[in-house]
Order: structure tokens, then C-alpha cells, then sequence
């Protein structure tokens, strides 16, 4: 197999504090792998055999309840790390990893996972720093779930997705990969007629630009406004 070019994660955020040798050297023990749209990097549940690095694409992250209902967690965006159940002392995954758009990811064995925290001490400080703000939005959305109103629920979806992978355009902040008012209502625990019915009408007094899986924030403090608003809507 070829040797990864070091280019791949040299101007990633999560190897920022490796100088380049070790960044050719982390890079030797990772495969390259392509994922197509839909398909599954891992399952839930599933022996957690690897840990990953999104190179390009997003990625939905899917957990499925006792009673079969799939809530989306989360969605990896490009450069950053994902399925570290290592991080979190686990030996399975605790949710499945779907592409959303087609995928190239590099992949670690989950048994140098000791080894390359210890001789990468940067790259293992800036993985758990990322597993602990991702703790801490589970946190909130949980919060969010359990205290908001739908509205507010997903107008905080809406401005999580945009800040994360926003693009600018000359109608608003796109959000940058293809996503439906299913996955919305997966991500704010409502039905799709419920999201149907605010998108549109945030459509209408001009919040928001949607398409066939795509949404624009035309007007970000409108919908900041509508996510803090504690009546209804």
C-alpha cells in the first residue's frame, strides 16, 4: 500500500501540535477509505475496532433508541475525529457513523490507541478536549429536549448546523451538505410535519431560504431571536 501523504492532516486543527516527522509518522499506521453516500462507517453497538478522521464529506452521527426510534446526535464535519469509544473507555461504539454525502475518512486500529496518546501527547490532549465539548453539547441539547419548545428546538438546530458548516452565498449562510426535514426532526425529537410546517413558515417571512435537501439562513438574528424566545411560537 502507498505511503499517505502528509498534506492529508498537516493543516488539520486536531495535528496542529505535531511537528511534521510526527505527523508522517502518526499517518504511517492509518488506512485510507472511501464511503459512499448512506453507507455506514460503523454500527452501533458494533466492536469498536477502529478510530477515524474525516478527510472530506459529513457525517451523520445516528443513535437509535430502545423502541427503535433514530435520533441524530450529531454530524461530523471534514478534519475532525470521530468513533474514538477508546477516549471514553468503551469496546463498542455508542452510535452508528453514516456518510451523508460521499466520504473519505483515515482510520487508526483501536489498539494503538494507548500507544499513539503517549508518544503524541498533543494529539491525545486535543482528542479528548473534542470528546469533552462534545460531552458537553449532549449536554445541552439534552436540556434543550427536555425545557424547549419545538420552535426553539430547531431554530438551535438550525444555527448549530450553520455554524458548523456554514457557507456563505448570496442568499444567506447555506448549510453545506444535503440535509431533509427528516434528519432535522431526528436531530430535535419532533415529527416531520412539525418541521415541515416551520420551515415553510419561516420560509415566508424570509428567516430562512429551504430546498429539496437544503437549507439557507438568510436571516441569522431573526432565528437567533426565535431559538432564546421562551414563548410560543
Amino acid at each position: 500500500m502507498a505511503a499517505l501523504d502528509r498534506s492529508l492532516i498537516s493543516q488539520l486543527p486536531l495535528f496542529q501540535g505535531m511537528a511534521p516527522e510526527e505527523q508522517s509518522e502518526i499517518l504511517r499506521s492509518a488506512r485510507s477509505s472511501r464511503y459512499a453516500k448512506e453507507s455506514a462507517i460503523f454500527e452501533q453497538e458494533s466492536e469498536a475496532h477502529s478510530f477515524f478522521v474525516l478527510i472530506s464529506g459529513h457525517i451523520r452521527v445516528v443513535r437509535t433508541t430502545p423502541d427503535g426510534q433514530q435520533v441524530i446526535a450529531r454530524y461530523i464535519s471534514e478534519g475532525e475525529i470521530f468513533g474514538v469509544a477508546a477516549a471514553l473507555g468503551r469496546t463498542t461504539y455508542p452510535a452508528s457513523a453514516v456518510a451523508a454525502v460521499d466520504c473519505v475518512v483515515l482510520a487508526w486500529p483501536n489498539a494503538l490507541w494507548p500507544e499513539l496518546v503517549r508518544r503524541f501527547p498533543a494529539f491525545g490532549a486535543t482528542t479528548y478536549k473534542t470528546v469533552g465539548t462534545r460531552l458537553q453539547e449532549t449536554q445541552t441539547r439534552v436540556v434543550e429536549m427536555s425545557t424547549e419548545q419545538v420552535e426553539q428546538r430547531v431554530a438551535h438546530a438550525l444555527l448549530r448546523l450553520a455554524n458548523q458548516t456554514g457557507r456563505k452565498t448570496d442568499s444567506g449562510i447555506e448549510i453545506d451538505f444535503p440535509i431533509s426535514r427528516q434528519d432535522i426532526a431526528e436531530m430535535t425529537g419532533t415529527t416531520l410535519h412539525t418541521v415541515s410546517r416551520l420551515l415553510s413558515k419561516w420560509e415566508d417571512i424570509g428567516i430562512i431560504v429551504s430546498g429539496r435537501q437544503k437549507v439557507t439562513v438568510k436571516d441569522a438574528h431573526r432565528l437567533v431571536v426565535l431559538a432564546e424566545s421562551r414563548t410560543k411560537g
